[in-house]
């Protein structure tokens, strides 16, 4: 019997609905079917993101790995050319990779040990920064997404975005945010980017003390990496720290990346807006700190 926890089959309902029900009544079939092709014993507790089901396992020539399963869309498809890519250096390595379905048998790292439990939030954005740098180096292979397309998409849909929006500092902010994308949408670059490096999204191995999981990945600008670790674990007297910190270590132009980052900020306000929402305030907070500084 396959184990599904009950929050993934929350998040899958609120993101994905009738798709998402549809995938978690499928999940049991697909896992077993997975377990008996690949030769695979569960040796574990499940494990879940958002939107994938994780299963800790051992192959018959005793190689301990996991098995992820995931819902197909334009975030999680270019994730088995991005793994490849990196070959390892710095990122989860990839066994096996089911095209039609998106199933991936990826090397098994210690889930109990993730960048998040690194108190001094300092040395964990070092480590982020460490990371992005590395994988960020390689050239991004053909078939993925890109930045360029995604920031031309965000500047079109702006103007309806900022109708719906009745505090006129928002407003501005927003339209500020938008205003420095313009200014680099032409370029947007040609590296591989991971798209959602945060502290739990890296995890300890034997062979390496850290090592990014879950990409989301596209092909652009890598100022466009550094949001996540300005957000997870919010402080707003340490997002100027941070930030140039990550700048350093990657080597970036800091007004380039900067105007990235406000587009990422411009990309989370885009969905919830258009979803009926309010951004987050400390969203917001991140905005007002990198433009006014």
């Amino acid at each position: 019997m396959i184990d599904i926890p009950p929050a993934l089959v929350t998040e899958q309902v609120k993101i994905n609905g009738t798709a998402g029900r549809e995938f978690i009544a499928a999940l049991p079939a697909l896992a077993e079917g997975f377990l008996d092709r690949w030769e695979l014993r569960i040796d574990g507790r499940s494990m879940h993101g958002v939107c994938a089901l994780v299963l800790p396992v051992t192959a018959a020539d005793g190689t301990r790995a996991v098995l992820k399963l995931q819902i197909l869309d334009e975030e999680t498809e270019g994730e088995p050319l991005a793994l490849r890519a990196w070959g390892g250096d710095h990122a989860v390595r990839l066994l096996r990779h089911d095209e039609p379905t998106g199933a991936l048998l990826l090397e098994r790292l210690d889930p109990d040990r993730m960048l998040s439990s690194v108190a001094d939030i300092h040395e964990a954005v070092l480590v982020i920064a460490g990371l992005l740098a590395r994988l960020t180096s390689v050239a991004a292979p053909a078939g993925l997404r890109g930045l360029g397309d995604m920031a031309r998409d965000m500047l079109a849909r702006t103007p309806g975005a900022l109708a719906r929006i009745p505090n006129p500092a928002e407003r501005r902010l927003i339209a500020d945010c938008a205003a420095a994308v313009r200014e680099v949408v032409a370029e947007p670059g040609d590296r591989l980017l991971h798209w959602d490096l945060h502290y739990e999204n890296v995890l300890a191995a034997e062979r390496a003390p850290w090592l990014a999981i879950d990409p989301k990945p596209l092909t652009g600008d890598p100022g466009f990496e550094l949001w996540p670790a300005l957000d997870n674990r919010f402080d707003p007297d340490d997002v100027h720290w941070r930030f140039d910190a990550m700048t350093d270590v990657l080597g970036l132009d800091r007004e380039r990346a900067r105007a990235w980052t406000l587009g990422r900020m411009l990309q989370n306000c885009l969905w919830v807006i258009e979803g009926g929402r309010s951004p987050a305030p400390h969203h917001l907070e991140i905005g007002r700190l990198l433009r006014d500084r």
